[in-house]
């Protein structure tokens, strides 16, 4: 439990009630910071204020960081975005981190631009829908769950 003071009024906070309030919301696009709830990024601002119930306005970012990392949530900014992937021509290392990065979105449907997954759902319909409620784009896949169903002809191991 954490008490927080925010916009002159006082809140308990603890980290099972902001995870089940945040995780019922759809991300927003990040900008440059995000906190990491329930697998997901969100923006600060975006988690606070709908845990609080208070205007976006009547906070920073800073203060939002600030309250998330206390609640015991990793609190990151965004790294600059790298180019798409490619094939044989992309050094190893790069196909590596690329692997990291889509690790916890196996079996499931990302929007991907570079190396960072934009928003991940269930269906190709729920990915498609954010990135046109947000007027982005990119590239909407299917994180493979097993080698066979990435075309591997290698057993597991």
């Amino acid at each position: 439990m954490t008490t927080a003071q925010v916009a002159g009024e006082v809140f308990e906070l603890n980290p099972v009630m902001v995870e089940r309030t945040v995780l019922a919301l759809d991300p927003e696009p990040i900008r440059e910071h995000y906190v990491v709830i329930g697998g997901r990024r969100y923006p600060p601002k975006q988690a606070l204020a709908a845990v609080t119930g208070l205007d976006r306005s009547d906070f920073t970012t800073h203060q939002a960081r600030s309250i998330l990392r206390r609640l015991g949530f990793g609190v990151h900014r965004r790294r600059p975005v790298s180019a798409p992937s490619g094939g044989p021509d992309v050094p190893e290392r790069r196909r590596g981190s690329e692997a990291a990065v889509l690790r916890p979105y196996v079996g499931r449907w990302v929007a991907q631009d570079g190396l960072e997954v934009l928003f991940d759902a269930e269906s190709p319909q729920d990915v498609v829908r954010w990135l046109r409620r947000n007027g982005l784009s990119a590239t909407v896949w299917r994180v493979p769950a097993t080698a066979v169903e990435a075309g591997s002809m290698q057993s597991a191991p």
